[in-house]
This record gives C-alpha cells, sequence and structure tokens, in this order.
C-alpha cells in the first residue's frame, strides 16, 4: 500500500501538508484536529482563521501571539467595545495581518458572540449541534482526497454569514472545523489520526 504520509526526520509519519517546519510539526501534533468545546476558544480560532483568508496559514500561526496579545487575549466583551483609537492602534501594529476589514469583523464577531451566549445555548453549542456533539471520522490517505469544502461547512458558513460573522466562506469554516477537532481529517497513516478517533 502507498503511504502517503510525510516520513519526518524522526521516523513520524504525519499528514503531508505540515512539511518538515519544526514550527509547524508542532502544531500539527498538539493542537490541528484536538477537539475543542470551549466556546471563547472557538471564536478566537474562527477569528484566525478569518484573518488567514487570503493568506497561508503558517503566516498566521507565526504571528498568533502577536495576535492574542494586540487582542487583549480574544476576549470577547474586551473586542465588543473597541473604538475608533483602538482600531487604528490595531492597524499600525506590524505584529499582525492589518486589514481593517478583518479588524472590523473581528470586533462584529465579538459582539455576535456574546449575543449568542447570553440568548441562545452558547457557541459551541451552537457549533457543535451541527454534528450532535460528535467529531466526524474521516479516513483520507492523501492530502489531494482532503475537501477544501463539504454541504457542511457551506451549511455552517450560510448560519454564521446570515447572523452577521465576517470571512466565514465555506472553505474558511471547512478549515476551521479540521482546527478545533469537529473533524478528524489527519491522513489515514498519520500517527494522531488513530490517536484523535
Amino acid at each position: 500500500m502507498t503511504d502517503f504520509t510525510n516520513l519526518g526526520v524522526d521516523g513520524i509519519h504525519r499528514c503531508t501538508w505540515c512539511g518538515d517546519d519544526p514550527f509547524y510539526q508542532a502544531y500539527h501534533d498538539e493542537e490541528w484536529g484536538v477537539p475543542i468545546y470551549d466556546g471563547r476558544a472557538l471564536y478566537e480560532k474562527l477569528i484566525l482563521d478569518g484573518f488567514q483568508a487570503g493568506l497561508s496559514w503558517i503566516t498566521i500561526l507565526k504571528k498568533r501571539d502577536n495576535f492574542i496579545q494586540a487582542f487583549d487575549q480574544f476576549n470577547p466583551e474586551l473586542i465588543a467595545r473597541y473604538d475608533d483609537a483602538k482600531i487604528e492602534q490595531l492597524m499600525q501594529d506590524k505584529g499582525i495581518v492589518r486589514n481593517r476589514s478583518k479588524i472590523m469583523g473581528t470586533i462584529a464577531g465579538a459582539q455576535l458572540f456574546l449575543e449568542i451566549e447570553e440568548k441562545e445555548d452558547g457557541f459551541s453549542k451552537l457549533l457543535w449541534n451541527y454534528l450532535d456533539g460528535e467529531v466526524l471520522q474521516n479516513n483520507w490517505e492523501s492530502k489531494e482526497q482532503v475537501p477544501v469544502a463539504t454541504e457542511l461547512s457551506k451549511q455552517i458558513s450560510k448560519d454564521l454569514k446570515s447572523r452577521g460573522f465576517k470571512f466565514v466562506g465555506p472553505t474558511i469554516v471547512y478549515a476551521f472545523m479540521q482546527a478545533v477537532g469537529m473533524i478528524n481529517d489527519h491522513q489515514k497513516n498519520c500517527f494522531r489520526h488513530n490517536q484523535l478517533k
């Protein structure tokens, strides 16, 4: 059987997308695909995935600590109250992606997050209810088999957009679902695939 995984210098089979960059491999090994149920952590990841639009994930990942600091630890209560002065401060911060539309989308997203937490069952429930709280298990052999979007990511994208969230197209939503472990998209022969079943 052909092995489509990336065999690292450490002898470990990983998904091919993480290559041989130690920084990227650590993210793959420790975070990517691990189920997240905490609403605030899901909000943070959705915002970071939105900032990724038009860029590579490694770009965002390498700036993540700067994003966390610039956006007050991704505290929705604080972000929801950002004023023009804070927006201008963020626009001058070279440590993040300085995109006014994405910054404004982050503020709107925080306000929407708080509304969902207050008036519904919470942001985590909103997302995980699409899967009845269970991780969707896939068995891809190669990264070429993995879709960039699915009917489910389109459905969630439509829901989030209808609520007012920005930068939540079906492709961003699918990448988000992979990252937060709603879907186990580790390649079948990757060492993390069975660990996350």
